[in-house]
């Protein structure tokens, strides 16, 4: 589970985005007293480079192990390609081609439009857009594009990957969680073959399902096929099964670094994984997962795997990513008072008290610098994670959370304050923000992935919320930690920890929660579109309930200034009560099951755009020229070798552009066929 794509203090008070356009030169990066964030800014997107402040502090080992695990990571890039869609791989290779090997009349519109297109697959990992899961429209024709492949020498891609480019109603949406439609039918993601349905994934998944107090993860590493003759079977992301070819590659660098691990249990918990790699076995996942939440100890840690199920519309296959990361030992000292008091958050909770956890264990929580992401933490990134996902294995053995400070400082040090002073109602209201939505923001993360996403337990018998919840459980579940937080950032019990100043940080995370949940998210869907993606819609849930529920006390006002809308909230401590009320509903939807009243709950509050608000923020936020997304470059780490082929040290090269970054990445880390 992970806040990604969220960017809670970025969205809540608006002051990351950046309203100036720039690039930055080479010279400009490596001067050591000035450092560019923000690389390159183009359609709906903006990408930034961030630091790994941490890295000189680390030992030679260390250094070792932490490359090995990044590139570990660029190994099985290409995964998350097909994942997405069948036909990714098939369409970045040619265009790749293309872009490199023409020679002809660069300063086209055609020509402009055809490196945006291959621009936004590298960043959405594909020919959908990564938040929207809406088909880009290539802004350039059939004819022009064949035109180019003949004069390149690149073959034609097959008819059906070309009517993929073209054709905007084939496979139009990535995930599809409309409720009137076949999830599977109406979803692109390539889980499971076209020829599938909804009934067919329900009616295997019931056939293999075992109940018990620890279930197995069914479905988390396989596509469902469907053959000729009806059969469904799983291919298997395994060592000879799907995938291999990557697979193979990542093992060697997993075994590279497991030689060179901080210590023993590092070392175990990374051979488990090879041994999950080979054989898919999802019961080898489980002892792999025990085993590294149990590894608290060392400087180093990483994700790596086929782990969140956003993309799945059903809820049970995990996308491939990868995440290697450096303990800041500054900030997680302070941090930590989270974790240390997390049964107390927990007893304190507005849930009721027959769904609390009587002992939450082993929670763990560190802010990290990232040195390198790939698969679908790249180059879009989770800003704080918290794994494993497994209800049972965090009950028995606790969590992991970390937050990605250096990916947090880059977004800052990229933005600007644009959005903020537009939809923010009165300078009292903009200056809370300035003076405590970082700190804000940043508890908000916090308290979601620690204390939020640990909290609760299912009643008994219950099965697993993608059972029980199904397409509505990844919403509802990131809706309950959001609520947690925002319960808890206006306790004084943080101000007694010393995590914040005073109980103006709270206000400060209100106001932006509200105006984001209401207005500012509506920037990143095109208008008259409901809202599709999970953050998205628990943002708007939460929001919209909570303004409902609290209308007759005036809890949160809708006020019209100079002919544009605001949202005021006049009652902190009300809005509190009603967020503790909303987070004891959820908590009981999830630990009873409740299929019915969570789906009412996301459709009523979290689905449908109000079109006339919508209109109004497209309009007010048009002239800030703010892009709405952001992701990153990374940092490329390079070995420096002795003459005997030994590594002596690493240096960071700080300077490569989006583009020569994913040539490159391409070029070293192609290890799979064309899968259709």
């Amino acid at each position: 589970m992970k806040v990604k794509h969220i960017l809670l203090a970025t969205l809540a008070g608006g002051f990351l985005y950046s309203c100036v356009s720039a690039r930055t030169s080479k010279k400009q990066i490596e001067k050591k007293d000035e450092f560019e964030y923000l690389a390159e800014k183009f359609a709906d997107l903006k990408i930034i480079r961030y630091k790994i402040p941490s890295w000189d502090n680390l030992s030679l080992q260390q250094k070792k192990y932490a490359y090995y695990l990044t590139q570990a990571g660029y190994a099985g890039r290409e995964i998350i390609y097909d994942q997405n869609y069948r036909h990714n791989l098939a369409i970045k290779r040619s265009l790749e081609k293309v872009y490199t090997s023409f020679e002809g009349d660069k300063t086209t519109e055609d020509w402009k439009n055809f490196e945006l297109y291959l621009k936004r697959i590298w960043f959405a990992n594909g020919i959908h857009h990564h938040y929207s899961n809406d088909k880009f429209k290539p802004g350039f024709s059939e004819d022009y594009l064949k035109s180019i492949m003949k004069e390149t020498g690149v073959d034609e891609l097959k008819a059906e990957a070309m009517k993929a480019i073209f054709d905007p109603s084939f496979d139009a949406k990535k995930v599809n969680l409309s409720k009137d439609v076949d999830l599977v039918k109406a979803s692109a993601v390539n889980f499971y073959s076209p020829n599938m349905t909804q009934a067919d994934v329900e009616k295997y998944f019931k056939g293999i399902i075992e109940k018990g107090d620890k279930p197995i993860s069914y479905g988390l590493n396989s596509k469902l096929i469907k053959d000729e003759k009806g059969y469904v079977k799983e291919q298997v992301y395994k060592v000879d099964g799907m995938y291999s070819a990557a697979i193979k590659e990542v093992i060697g660098w997993l075994e590279k670094a497991a030689d060179v691990a901080e210590n023993e249990d590092q070392a175990h918990a990374l051979q488990l994984l090879i041994e999950y790699y080979k054989t898919g076995d999802l019961k080898i996942w489980d002892e792999y997962n025990i085993a590294w939440v149990e590894t608290t100890k060392g400087d180093i840690d990483y994700i790596n795997s086929f782990i969140e199920v956003y993309n799945d519309p059903m809820g049970y296959t995990g996308s491939f990513e990868t995440v290697v990361e450096i303990k800041d030992f500054e900030m997680t000292k302070i941090m930590s008072k989270l974790a240390d008091n997390v049964q107390w958050f927990e007893d304190n909770s507005s849930i009721m008290d027959e769904h609390k956890k009587k002992e939450v264990k082993g929670v763990s929580y560190k802010v990290v610098d990232v040195a390198g992401e790939a698969g679908d933490a790249s180059p879009s990134t989770p800003i704080g994670v918290n794994l494993p996902n497994a209800n049972w294995i965090r009950a028995e053995h606790g969590s992991k959370s970390v937050s990605l400070g250096n990916i947090i400082a880059a977004y800052d040090g990229a933005g600007g304050k644009g959005l903020l002073n537009e939809f923010a109602l009165n300078e009292e209201e903009i200056e809370r923000s300035k003076k405590h939505s970082k700190v804000a923001g940043k508890m908000h993360t916090a308290l979601h992935e620690v204390v939020g996403h640990a909290s609760g337990r299912l009643n008994k018998g219950v099965g697993t919320p993608k059972e029980t919840l199904k397409n509505y459980s990844s919403t509802l579940e990131e809706a309950r930690a959001d609520l947690v937080g925002l319960y808890f950032i206006m306790d004084e019990k943080l101000v007694e920890l010393g995590l914040i100043e005073s109980l103006e940080v709270g206000k400060a995370e209100y106001d932006g929660y509200i105006r984001n949940g209401l207005m500012t998210q509506l920037t990143r869907i095109e208008e008259g579109a409901d809202i599709e993606e999970a953050h998205m819609r628990n943002r708007q849930l939460v929001a919209a309930w909570a303004m409902e529920k609290g209308a007759e006390e005036n809890v949160i006002e809708k006020v019209k200034k100079d002919g544009k809308t605001y949202f005021k909230v006049n009652d902190y401590e009300k809005l509190r009560g009603l967020f503790g009320e909303l987070l004891k509903e959820i908590q009981r939807i999830k630990s009873e099951g409740d299929f019915e009243a969570g789906r009412d709950l996301v459709e009523n509050y979290g689905v449908k755009v109000n079109q006339e608000i919508h209109r109004e923020v497209l309009e007010r936020s048009k002239p800030l020229n703010i892009p709405p997304y952001g992701g990153f470059i990374n940092p490329k780490i390079i070995p420096v070798m002795d003459d005997n082929g030994e590594i002596t040290d690493f240096k960071i090269d700080y300077t490569q552009t989006f583009t020569e970054q994913m040539l490159e990445y391409s070029e070293k880390y192609s290890f799979l066929p064309d899968y259709n």
